[in-house]
């Protein structure tokens, strides 16, 4: 059993300390904020070890250079790419003819550097992992408990009670760390992409992260890749990660950001222009003089929602701006060695582009024109000028009214993100004005919030009416209990400087409008408490009744006086295994459940497949797998699979989560499901373009899974969701034709013709669908697939971790047999 702290009348529970120990233990106390102390983190002896290994890629890149020629010109992610090749000859040059063909063809299996895992999803990671047998990570990782803490009143009091409703799950995901060597981040120690770019990303560092904003940490050069839990458990067992070679868009950046523009705006303008599809299969690699401009921290911003177009990761290459951050986290020796580095001649350069390397699509964007903008409702991708966005406002009937702004997140909760937020409060504060609309401020990390705490940053926040949350995900992920009363179904609108604005996301209303923009636009509309106010050019009514123009704001990249650790209860443990530790679930949790294996795929066609849903428009992986409430299940697959689809639109009646059987009886998805699955009935889901678009949640490839279902039959996918259904042993097929979705309906019967084959050969061949609807017309549908040689060994065994299991269990028995002959 693990004790809150008691907390004295009038001291903040943030005054308390402690450590939180591995399970089983002794009654202690859980870790709280401290007062900031201004100390040299112990972080900085682990120094070498979050060092990429620098040498072991100049060799690897030495023997891409011969296997290519010499002469090859490549763009900075395929130097990083391919100097993280298991065999840079075999992925280079199988099926490319002869090199000439990689991107968009080969298959490269890739071996990372590090691993990182936020709370919601490194419970199913850990539970696969577990199931291999290994007694460590054969790779450096880490997990960090930011998803699972709620926003509401304050830090003060939803930090607390969050570690109280989540201790079975924090007490797991330590003491799994603790066991198997793997650093840990405490719930209130800070959100994971914050936290890893100020401990882990370096440049030409290749990391995988069971998170889509896992890219944030190519603002500092690394290629860090969002993945499921089962992509991560390959990393961890040393198992090469397999990676359809991506194309790469660059876009060339010039002149300088001034006045109100920001780096957000960047990525909010690309989003408008490449849509939420438009960068799938690609790396966006930044270049041009217009890069030099820019903190790292911004560049971070600017990867981060690059996961908002569907890319395979964004990066940027070494720049000036890397090293005073660097310096500033204790890093200064990668910031040497990567200075080194970057000014190699092209040949041996692994942190920047050789000069005349090709793109497969460039887009300008000069920073000196650009302009604020705001993106949504709905999409991250329906992009306005501010300048335009009250005219919007108007013609859509979107609410003229701003219920609450909400600023920080894993996206914007830099020193520089806040302090041009603060200076906007003071400008408006000195002018006797408050917020309008609810504020609320989340620091993204320990160290940020500790610095900003010393800087009087928060206090100035606290003084104008803000609400400071935890160093968590909260409102961003679904983690948002509302206090202001909206009901659920009311249109309102919000602001946030997040990253993702989907339906429901947030507050898990559907109604709410949650408009993205930097944190500098969302603080300064704050004011105004509407959504046609203009900051740049539209003034505020004061008390003495004169009129307030903000001025542009001003901040700084990383504070004059250095930064604070904090509480150093929030340091992570040390990544040393543990063998002693016991990893203990319950068999009557209702919170973690052990995995058993799926089936391995019979050896015939599959007939007797039904259709479960068709299902109408945007379907993300928040639509499969709801957040929110739901997060607290994320470690037991039967209770979570309860929401398995429950915002899909049927396209057929236009209801929400109302599936109909054969006979016509009505039911929730997900009970169709159950009763299909009772019944020794699988099915398939019809969808439209960019299915499972959004996070890299595997549990939206889980559940289906573990209900029955087999294939995913969509105009087109997301990568990652894609990727994650092969894992788990769903099969993804796009139509070949994509009118052919008109021509499927519910319950209507499918049998596979050629998938078998297609299976048993690699990936070569061609799957059809025979489709038979309810009055015994039969149609054949064309399909197309991305099947690899080793995801059809995925699905013939089962899952992916079905295979990591039967090649564990081979190499143990090998070790035996040779142990036998030697004695």
């Amino acid at each position: 059993m693990v004790r809150l702290p008691k907390i004295r009348p009038g001291r903040s529970p943030y005054a308390a300390t402690g450590r939180l120990t591995s399970v089983p233990c002794q009654s202690i106390q859980r870790r709280h904020l401290a007062i900031a102390q201004e100390t040299t983190p112990s972080a900085q002896s682990d120094v070498a070890s979050r060092t990429p290994p620098y040498p072991k890629l100049l060799k690897r890149l030495q023997e891409v250079r011969r296997v290519l020629g010499s002469s090859r010109q490549l763009t900075l992610a395929e130097k990083i790419l391919y100097s993280h090749l298991e065999s840079p000859e075999e992925s280079l040059l199988t099926n490319t003819q002869n090199g000439t063909t990689i991107r968009g063809v080969a298959n490269l299996k890739l071996k990372p550097d590090r691993v990182a895992m936020q709370d919601a999803s490194a419970q199913m990671a850990l539970l696969q992992f577990m199931s291999c047998g290994l007694p460590t990570t054969a790779v450096p990782a880490s997990i960090h408990c930011d998803h699972m803490i709620v926003g509401e009143k304050g830090a003060d009091t939803d930090l607390p009670a969050s570690i109280e409703g989540n201790k079975e799950v924090f007490d797991f995901l330590e003491s799994a760390a603790k066991k198997y060597g793997i650093e840990f981040w405490p719930p209130g120690a800070g959100i994971i992409h914050q936290n890893v770019l100020e401990n882990y990303s370096a440049p030409g560092l290749m990391m995988l992260g069971t998170d889509s904003h896992t890219p944030n940490a190519g603002g500092l050069g690394a290629i860090a890749i969002g993945v499921g839990g089962a992509d991560a458990v390959d990393a961890l067992v040393d198992a090469p990660w397999e990676l359809k070679a991506p194309k790469i868009l660059g876009v060339r950046l010039e002149g300088e950001l001034n006045g109100w523009a920001s780096p957000k705006d960047v990525i909010l303008t690309l989003a408008g222009q490449l849509t939420v599809r438009g960068g799938t299969g690609f790396i966006i690699e930044y270049f041009g003089p217009g890069v030099e401009s820019l903190s790292c921290t911004g560049m971070a911003t600017i990867c981060n929602m690059g996961a908002e177009v569907g890319a395979t990761t964004s990066l940027f290459p070494f720049s000036p701006g890397h090293v005073p951050y660097l310096k500033a986290t204790h890093r200064g020796s990668i910031a040497s060695a990567a200075a080194g580095i970057a000014s190699s001649p092209y040949q041996q350069n692994l942190l920047r582009s050789d000069p005349e390397a090709e793109y497969d699509k460039v887009i300008t964007i000069d920073l000196s024109t650009l302009e604020p903008h705001i993106n949504g409702p709905f999409t991250p991708d329906f992009s306005t000028p501010l300048s335009k966005f009250s005219e919007v406002v108007e013609s859509k009937e979107w609410p003229k009214t701003l219920g609450a702004g909400l600023i920080g997140s894993c996206t914007n909760s830099s020193y520089q993100d806040m302090t041009r937020a603060e200076d906007l409060v003071k400008q408006a504060s000195a002018a006797g004005l408050s917020p309008k609309a609810d504020f609320f401020i989340t620091p993204g990390s320990e160290q940020i919030r500790a610095t900003l705490e010393r800087d009087e940053t928060l206090s100035t926040f606290s003084s104008a009416g803000g609400v400071v949350l935890a160093n968590a995900c909260g409102p961003c992920i679904g983690q948002w209990k509302r206090t202001d009363g909206v009901p659920k179904g009311e249109s309102n609108a919000i602001l946030t400087s997040y990253n993702r604005n989907f339906p429901a996301r947030n507050d898990g209303n559907r109604a709410t409008m949650n408009f993205l923009a930097s944190p500098e636009i969302v603080t300064a509309m704050s004011y105004a408490g509407s959504t046609t106010f203009n900051p740049m050019t539209d003034s505020l009514p004061t008390p003495s009744g004169e009129l307030f123009r903000f001025s542009p704001p001003k901040g700084f990249e990383l504070p004059s006086r250095g930064f604070l650790e904090g509480n150093p209860a929030f340091l992570p443990s040390k990544g040393v295994a543990d063998p002693t530790v016991e990893v203990v679930v319950s068999p009557t949790s209702d919170r973690l459940a052990l995995l058993e294996p799926f089936a391995p795929f019979q050896r015939s066609e599959l007939k007797g497949l039904q259709v479960l849903y068709k299902v109408k428009g945007q379907c993300t992986t928040d639509t499969i797998s709801a957040a929110g409430p739901w997060l607290k299940y994320k470690g037991h697959l039967p209770n979570i699979s309860e929401n398995t689809l429950i915002g899909a639109v049927n396209a057929e009646t236009g209801e929400t989560n109302v599936a109909y059987d054969v006979d016509g009886s009505q039911s929730s998805i997900p009970e169709l499901a159950k009763k299909w699955k009772a019944q020794g009935k699988e099915w398939l889901v019809v969808a439209e373009n960019n299915y499972g678009e959004g996070s890299a949640r595997e549990h939206a490839a889980l559940q289906p899974r573990y209900l029955g279902g087999r294939i995913i039959l969509a105009k087109s996918f997301a990568r990652i969701h894609e990727t994650n259904l092969k894992k788990q042993g769903v099969v993804p097929l796009t139509f070949a034709n994509e009118s052919d979705y008109d021509l499927i309906k519910a319950c209507d019967e499918v049998e596979t013709r050629g998938l078998l084959n297609t299976l048993e050969s690699g990936g070569k061949g061609e799957v059809e669908l025979i489709v038979k609807s309810r009055d015994g017309k039969e149609t054949v549908v064309k399909t197309k697939h991305t099947l690899s040689v080793d995801q059809c060994s995925f699905i013939l065994a089962g899952s992916a971790l079905n295979l990591l299991a039967i090649k564990a269990r081979e190499q143990k028995e090998e070790i035996v047999r040779g142990a036998e002959l030697t004695d």
